[in-house]
Formats: structure tokens, C-alpha cells, sequence
């Protein structure tokens, strides 16, 4: 199949590939509701439980087999992705659903909606699918990927549904754990004959379901940059943080602008780190650099996991704080450096999730970068009395010559700390 030939409803196409990436985009326009990949894992056309259902708050199953990647925002388009490798795919699965829901608006609002399916060794396409006909459909069945005589094959669906994402999952056998009109589907039942009161019976016993998943999520904007951790559920346990980046092969802009090299290459080291302040007045930052990681269980009470050097390869760099100890933190700024690889962050396209253990994902793409810059602030979370307040930063800095991203960024936000070269 061409690259150029796009599928119509109803068609199935082989997937030779060994792992794909599964892209939903959309044109990004005022007034165009955010759009949210998922996946359903199925087995016999349900699922077996909450677990088979990835997305933005569960974004990988436990097999590995889906991963659900995060956003991207390149020009005028906006795109997000799955990564499915079918070598992990537990024998049981015979089918993959690929949805689309739309937050804060209809599908009749989104323009350019399509799905392709992308060979993960090699960047080619395998299919295509275009959706046009939406209308007041909040959530969308785009394509599945089927097992048929032991090949992968895809088939385009394009089925819409008026009650979002907590309708569709609902439909293949998700709980979900949050008020939900009823659909329209389900009609009252008729009235049996009235019967003498009686002792209630015993409750039966709760299903084998840890916790019904939660559909809320909150994406940060220019337009309503900021949050309150408590109001979103999220004030105990860990909060995740993740910067998940992908860098487009064309280089265009400073390079050519400033008329010299940019290296853009597979290399591209980014660092996720962080500047905290405590109640009791001590500061200090968490970063690979020094080998700084920090601490969960004793202050900072942060902790960057580890240094991962492959970016957009796997699940991008990862930072945990407890907060558990929320009332010792004043305030915490993350911020991310470009170690090597890179002169600067333009032509880099980055997500930023911070997912509490219990409440709502929080996320934001970061804009595009037009100074030559090697050190953004990512967030800016502040203690308020027992609540931690998110606000989204995406501050791209340029630091003066000879003068470090780390103390460029604290003489930005006032830290006044004292700093010493370092390496890793």
C-alpha cells in the first residue's frame, strides 16, 4: 500500500511491521477541542478488566505491549500517539481498538482528524485513515488492529458516540469511577409489583476491580496556566513528573538564521531537574548533574529517576515527589537543560505529564522554541497551607555567554543560590 493512499471506512490493510506507532492528528485551531488518543485492549470483544485500557492516566499496559506516548505540536498540526509492539502482546489479545475523545467540545469542531499507522523500525507508513463525517460525537472509534490467522491486520471504523470517552470504554466493559449522566441507552426498567418491606439484603460483594479508572485529566494553557493539586484529588502518594520529547529530523530556523550548524542528532541529551525550596529555608536542586537525584523519604523529598539518555526512545526523563510531605515543600521549579546534542531547543516538540497517584493527569505541551535557547522552566509548584498549586512555566531562557542554564534559571526566579561547576 502507498504511503499516499488513504483508507476508506471499512477497509483492513496487513501490519507487517513487528511494532508501529499509532498517530492521531488533527489541525490545531481557536475553539478546537483537545484530542485524546486510547487504546483498548480486547479480548473477545471486551476487555478483562480496567487494566486492558490505556490512556492518558494509565498510559502503558502492564505487558508493555501499548504505550500510550503523549502530544506533539508541529506547525499548524497537533498529533497524539501510541506505541504498540505486537512481540509483547499477550496470545489472549485478538484486537486493539484505537479511540479518539474530545475535551471541551464535539469532533464537528475538529478539523483534519485522521489515524496513521507508522512502521516503529523505519518511520514508513502502513495506513492512513482520514475521518471527516463527525458531527456531535465527543468520542471516536478511529481503526482497530485484529489478529486474523496469526497477522496483525488494520481495519479504518470511523464510529462516533455522543457520550465521550466514559461511553465507549463503559461499552467495552471499562468501570469507570466518576459521575457520569446516564446514556441515553439505557431505558428505565418496567415497574415490578410493589412487595412488603423487608430487611435489606446483604450488599453483594464488590467486584475484583482495584479502582474503577478515573477519565478526569487537566491540560495547562497560556489561557489557564495554573492548578490546585487538591482540587484535582491529588494531594497524597507521589506526583510523577515526565518530559516525553521528539525531535524532528529537518532542521530549520536558528540554524539557518544564525548561518552555522546546529547538531540535531540521535544523541540529544536533555535533563530533567528541579530547584526547591523548603518551609525551613533550605534550597538546593535536583539533577544527574553531580549526581544530585535527590531523596524520596527524607528532604528534598524529591527524586529524579535516574538519567535517561534516549528521550523520546522510551518514556522520556522521569522525576517523583512525595507528597506525602507536601507541607514541607515552599516551592519546587521544574526546569530541563539541554545537556549535549543540541544548541538549543528549537525544533524539539515536548510534552510535560504530571501525573498524581491519586487524582488527575496534568499536562501541557511546551510552544515552539524561536530563541536560541538551553534551559526552560518547565512548572512552577507552590505550597499553599497543605495544597500545592501547579502552574505551567514553559519559559524558554537564554543564557548569557559563560554563564551556566542552572544559574540562569535561578537569577530568573529569584532562587540566590551558590553554584559550582559540575559533570555527570
Amino acid at each position: 500500500m502507498g504511503a499516499s493512499m488513504t483508507m476508506q471506512k471499512g477497509t483492513n490493510v496487513a501490519v507487517p511491521a513487528r511494532a508501529v506507532r499509532v498517530e492521531l492528528g488533527w489541525r490545531a485551531s481557536p475553539g478546537t477541542p483537545d484530542v485524546d488518543a486510547s487504546a483498548l485492549l480486547l479480548v473477545s470483544g471486551k476487555v478483562r478488566g480496567d487494566a486492558d485500557f490505556v490512556f492518558y492516566n494509565q498510559p502503558a499496559h502492564a505487558s508493555g505491549a501499548v504505550r500510550h506516548e503523549g502530544k506533539r505540536t508541529v506547525g499548524g498540526g497537533v498529533t497524539d500517539s501510541l506505541a504498540v509492539d505486537f512481540g509483547r502482546m499477550e496470545p489472549a489479545i485478538d484486537r486493539v481498538v484505537v479511540a479518539a475523545s474530545a475535551d471541551g467540545g464535539t469532533f464537528g469542531r475538529v478539523t483534519g482528524l485522521y489515524v496513521r499507522i507508522v512502521d516503529a523500525a523505519n518511520g514508513a507508513e502502513i495506513a492512513r485513515f482520514e475521518s471527516a463525517d463527525a458531527t456531535v460525537e465527543t468520542a471516536f472509534i478511529l481503526g482497530e488492529l485484529y489478529l486474523r490467522q496469526g497477522a496483525w491486520k488494520f481495519r479504518a471504523v470511523g464510529q462516533g458516540y455522543d457520550t465521550g470517552l466514559a461511553g465507549l470504554a463503559t461499552d467495552f466493559g471499562i468501570s469507570v469511577n466518576e459521575p457520569q449522566p446516564a446514556p441515553p441507552q439505557t431505558l428505565p426498567r418496567p415497574q415490578a409489583p410493589p412487595v412488603a418491606p423487608q430487611a435489606a439484603p446483604a450488599p453483594p460483594p464488590a467486584p475484583p476491580v482495584t479502582q474503577a479508572v478515573r477519565l478526569t485529566k487537566v491540560t495547562l494553557t497560556k489561557e489557564a496556566p495554573s492548578v490546585s493539586l487538591s482540587k484535582q484529588g491529588g494531594t497524597t502518594g507521589v506526583l510523577r513528573v515526565n518530559l516525553n520529547w521528539e525531535v524532528r529530523k529537518q532542521f530549520k530556523g536558528w540554524g539557518a538564521k544564525l548561518g552555522r550548524a546546529v547538531a540535531m542528532h540521535g544523541d540529544l541529551d536533555l535533563d530533567l531537574c528541579a530547584l526547591y525550596e523548603l518551609t525551613d529555608g533550605s534550597k538546593g536542586v535536583v539533577q544527574a548533574l553531580g549526581n544530585a537525584f535527590g531523596s524520596l523519604r527524607q528532604p528534598p523529598f524529591i527524586h529524579l529517576d535516574g538519567d535517561d539518555r534516549t528521550g523520546a526512545v522510551s518514556t522520556g526523563e522521569n522525576l517523583t515527589v512525595n507528597l506525602d510531605h507536601k507541607d514541607r515543600l515552599r516551592r519546587v521549579l521544574i526546569f530541563v537543560t539541554i545537556y549535549e546534542g543540541a544548541r538549543s531547543f528549537a525544533d524539539l516538540h515536548a510534552t510535560v505529564t504530571l501525573q498524581p497517584q491519586n487524582g488527575a493527569a496534568i499536562d501541557f505541551s511546551l510552544d515552539e522554541c524561536t530563541v536560541p535557547s538551553t534551559v526552560c522552566a518547565l512548572a512552577l509548584i507552590t505550597g499553599n497551607g497543605g495544597d500545592l498549586t501547579v502552574q505551567r512555566e514553559a519559559r524558554y531562557l537564554v543564557p548569557q555567554r559563560g554563564v551556566s542554564p542552572q544559574r540562569t534559571i535561578d537569577a530568573a526566579y529569584g532562587w540566590g543560590m551558590n553554584w559550582t561547576p559540575g559533570r555527570k
